[in-house]
């Protein structure tokens, strides 16, 4: 039997969503759960009006930005932003990933508006910030999962731009700072960043989106639940003080107000920056050291530094077909799932086929370190089968 003399990481969750459950969660720190209350108590309420509190302290929201909450993380969040915002402008939509082209479909396709111009990455997969017109409407995800490309460099963004930036902030938001002043409207949820549970979505709005909100009715009717202003057309005022309307669960709020309180402790978004750099260059180091893997994103500035995207290069493995490096690359991750190492980092199937590893500020830089060892042996195994 192979002696196995490396330690192995003490939380296994590298996946890139749902994230590893800030350090230390137990299940007994939700033990002050409302159950069975409402949402629109006085209890209720004032629960979900800390928990918007708290987002604001620890993501540097500025005061004069709206924040609620929607039930349906971070796709609902997203969703919410096209049908109420969009229609008074061309659109542009950025997309470098699965969930960019999946925004796009959501424009053209069901929103069917026709103005809408698609930005994919250039040849040489960088995405093409030259073309974006603040004239119009400009979507883009700003870390793209599933490509590893992130757009943390936001000189592109105009400060003096006619249109509105509305972003998917789903897998940078809590990782990686976020510059509000060039964001509009901005959706993400709690499930990555924070490693909260799923199931409801963060909606930030700036003044000038607000403006949108209340100066453009568009011409499909807004699902209830999409529904950010009033019927005379006003912002809903009550949505951002805490009155939601559709009942979320009590559980996922009490879930979410621990990890922001945890967040907020140790520093809020600096503190969780620093700590997501930190775990991306352990990785960075330990691919000095080996021969078969690489960042999947060549540019450093362009490289996401929460989901790292990484491709086998050995010349064997790439003379595979797409279909059976896919096969290889399940049998890898099943290997270090069955083993306790490493859970769910696989890459998107739809995507290129590499390991995804959330490197986000839940994860500890100690059981990422004990992991790189376990990949060399992972690969080093399968490939002598």
């Amino acid at each position: 039997m192979e002696a196995i003399t490396f330690e192995r990481p003490r939380i296994p969750n590298f996946g890139a969503g749902p994230c590893a459950k800030p350090p230390g969660w137990e299940l007994s720190h939700l033990k002050n759960v409302l159950m069975a209350r409402s949402h629109r108590s006085a209890e209720g309420v004032q629960r979900i009006q800390e928990v918007l509190h708290l987002l604001r302290l620890v993501l540097n929201i500025p005061e004069n930005y709206k924040v609620t909450l929607v039930s349906g993380s971070a796709t609902a969040a997203v969703e919410t932003l096209f049908w109420c915002l969009l229609g008074k402008k061309k659109v542009q939509v950025h997309v470098w990933d699965i969930f960019g082209q999946r925004w796009a479909n959501d424009v053209k396709k069901i929103l069917k508006i026709d103005d809408c111009e698609l930005l994919e990455l250039n040849s040489k997969k960088l995405p093409q910030f030259e073309l974006t017109n603040f004239e119009h409407d400009v979507i883009f995800t700003l870390n793209a999962s599933t490509s590893g490309i992130i757009a943390s460099n936001v000189s592109w963004i105009n400060n003096h731009r006619q249109g509105l930036t509305l972003c998917d902030a789903t897998s940078a938001a809590f990782a990686v700072p976020l510059p509000w002043e060039l964001l509009d409207a901005t959706a993400f949820s709690f499930q990555k960043g924070l490693g909260s549970e799923a199931g409801i979505g963060v909606i930030v709005l700036s003044p000038k989106a607000v403006e949108r909100l209340e100066k453009h009715t568009p011409i499909w009717p807004i699902p209830y639940l999409f529904r950010l202003t009033t019927d005379k057309g006003q912002l809903n005022e009550k949505l951002f003080e805490g009155f939601l309307l559709n009942t979320p669960s009590m559980l996922l709020i009490e879930d979410a107000l621990h990890a922001l309180k945890w967040a907020h402790s140790i520093g809020s978004q600096k503190t969780l920056y620093q700590r997501t750099l930190k775990n991306y260059n352990i990785i960075k180091k330990w691919l000095d050291t080996v021969p078969w893997i690489k960042f999947l994103v060549p540019s450093e500035e362009y490289r996401s530094p929460t989901t790292v995207c990484l491709e086998i290069i050995a010349p064997w493995f790439k003379l595979l077909t797409r279909d059976s490096q896919w096969e290889w690359i399940k049998q890898f991750c099943t290997l270090l799932a069955e083993q306790k190492i490493a859970f769910d980092i696989q890459n998107h199937i739809a995507a290129t086929p590499a390991l995804r590893i959330w490197c986000g500020p839940t994860v500890e830089a100690a059981d990422l370190e004990k992991l790189m060892p376990w990949l060399d042996w992972a690969y080093h195994k399968l490939k002598k089968e």
